[in-house]
Order: C-alpha cells, then structure tokens, then sequence
C-alpha cells in the first residue's frame, strides 16, 4: 500500500497549509500518528535505521488504512540511546531534550486541531523516560493521547507461534531482522552474524516477519480506529 501523494497524502509535511487546513474543515485528519524511535547500532548485521525506519513504515501503513482520518508526524530521527554509545554511528538525545522535542510535537499536534494524538515508538530506550512523564501529557492537553510501541500491537503468543527463538521483540535479533527482511531486505548483512556473539538472528525469515507485520497492521489499525471513533479514550489522572 503506498501513499497517495500530493493533497491526500498522509504524512503532514507532504501538505501545504492550504490542503491541511481545507482536510481539516472537511472532517478528515482527526488522528494524529507521531512516530518516535532511534539511530543506534543493531549488531553487526542491521543498519543503525532500523528503529526509526520500521516506525516510520508502521505509522504510514496503519495511516493508510484509516486515510483519509490519520495523518503522520515525525518529529525526529533520534531516541534515548545513551546505552549504545559505546558502539561508534549511534545517534543519541539526552533524556530531558528528548522529552521536549515530544511534548512541543504534541503541543503542535493538539493546536493544529488533532482530536486524537498517537506517539508511537519503534525503541525501548525511549518508553521508561517517556512513561515517567506521560501522566503530565495527559493532564496537560486537551487531546485523545496515547503513548504506543507499535509492537504492543502484537499479540505475543501469535509473535512466539512465528519465531523459532520465541524472543519478542528482542533487540537486533529473530524478531527485528525478520521484519528487516519483510520490508527492507537491502538492510539485512547476513554474512555479518557469523561475525556477532548473538547468533539468533541467524534463524529470521522474511516470511515469518510478513506475518507478524500482516498481524502488526491489523490489529494497530483497530486500535487507531477505535481511538478515532472515541471508542478508547485516555485516562486522564487526577488533579492533586
């Protein structure tokens, strides 16, 4: 499925401010997608795009689906990945600056008219430092808000049934390279693993990481549209 282009894409940036604001007048773009990951070393076999890249491959095909009610966001192209600085390539923010970056995305998201606001994230660094905060997004902003890592979509014993590791998500390892695979293969060093103390790698499938994406798109699909038909809302807590 790809993008349609021009006035009815769904990516915010391809738009000019004419065409976002006539979509909005007509009802559509009433959700939001903000992907969120990392460029950081994934062992010696992936390239360091692999976070921000399936992220970004996630939010437009679940936006697709839905179109033309979901627009998508990036605002960068770095996470919390202070634990990876010892491999040379990895890109990483401080915790602090990364947070601002996503609070002034919101911020944008929710004043442009966004009934419903999804920061979806591709690394696992991001979601304890984000997660700390998160309560103060809620209370802050008049929005539909929702923090999601697109693999909480999967249900995990489906993603066990496909794996022959049965690690999920795992770092760089069966269940990231199958999806390499699946959606860019040009990505993938195979020869490389041999190289790599981590061996798991070595048993991903571009079939098997189809599949999980198949079951990925689906059920992230049903979520973003229950979020839009008001179906699921947020909890906002309470004031103190």
């Amino acid at each position: 499925m790809k993008d349609a282009g021009g006035s009815k894409s769904v990516w915010v940036g391809k738009l000019t401010r004419r065409e976002f604001r006539e979509r909005r007048l007509q009802g559509e773009l009433s959700v939001c997608l903000i992907p969120v990951a990392a460029t950081e070393q994934h062992l010696e076999h992936l390239a360091m795009e692999h976070d921000y890249r399936s992220c970004l491959y996630v939010a437009e095909q679940i936006a697709l689906r839905l179109t033309p009610h979901v627009a998508v966001a990036p605002l960068m192209h770095v996470g919390i990945s202070e634990h990876h600085m010892k491999h040379p390539g990895t890109l990483t923010a401080s915790p602090g600056s990364w947070i601002g970056v996503v609070w002034d995305g919101v911020r944008s998201a929710v004043e442009a008219g966004f009934d419903h606001v999804i920061v979806l994230n591709g690394h696992g660094g991001n979601i304890s430092p984000l997660e700390g905060v998160w309560s103060q997004f809620l209370q802050r902003y008049e929005a539909n808000l929702f923090f999601k890592s697109y693999w909480e979509f999967v249900d995990p014993d489906f993603a066990h049934a496909c794996l022959e590791t049965g690690r999920f998500p795992g770092h760089a390892q069966e269940f990231e390279t199958a999806i390499a695979m699946a959606i860019f293969p040009e990505n993938v060093r195979m020869e490389a693993i041999p190289d790599q103390v981590d061996q798991e790698p070595r048993v991903a499938t571009a079939e098997a990481g189809q599949k999980i994406l198949d079951h990925l798109l689906e059920k992230g699909g049903q979520f973003v549209d229950s979020v839009r038909r008001n179906e699921i809302k947020a909890e906002i807590p309470p004031f103190h």
